[in-house]
């Protein structure tokens, strides 16, 4: 693809250029390093930073990576419960970490029960708007 071409990010339209300087950004790299990486100044990045287009295509490429990020989280999170469950019950653990890991598991205890409740409560609310 040619720098003068536009591809879809999502739906917004970039060149291809900003694509792979959108990429660097959002692999971590800086301004000033996604910028060198792709033959562009750095000042261009920071004007198409403030284009609406590209503005939109890089936050959602930031939100895409926080998705990843997030579900392999949850996918941890039986893990880490049997863990805090396992401290919890652990005669031989300093007291310590068993008050740490039934603290925790008290308090994402409650907070699930929280989220769930608001998220029902919200669920009401949309309903009685529609």
């Amino acid at each position: 693809m040619k720098a003068n071409e536009t591809q879809d990010a999502g739906a917004f339209s970039i060149t291809g250029k900003q694509a792979k300087v959108l990429a660097a950004l959002v692999g971590g790299s800086t301004i000033a390093a996604a910028a060198k990486s792709c033959a562009v100044n750095p000042a261009t990045v920071h004007d198409w930073l403030k284009t609406p287009g590209f503005d939109a295509a890089y936050r959602a490429a930031r939100r895409a990576v926080v998705g990843q990020a997030s579900a392999a989280l949850q996918a941890s999170c039986h893990h880490a419960v049997v863990t805090l469950v396992k401290v919890a019950g652990d005669a031989t653990a300093p007291a310590s970490s068993r008050v740490s890991a039934a603290r925790a598991i008290l308090e994402m205890g409650f907070k699930a029960v929280e989220l769930e409740d608001l998220a029902a409560r919200i669920e009401a609310l949309e309903g009685l708007a529609l």
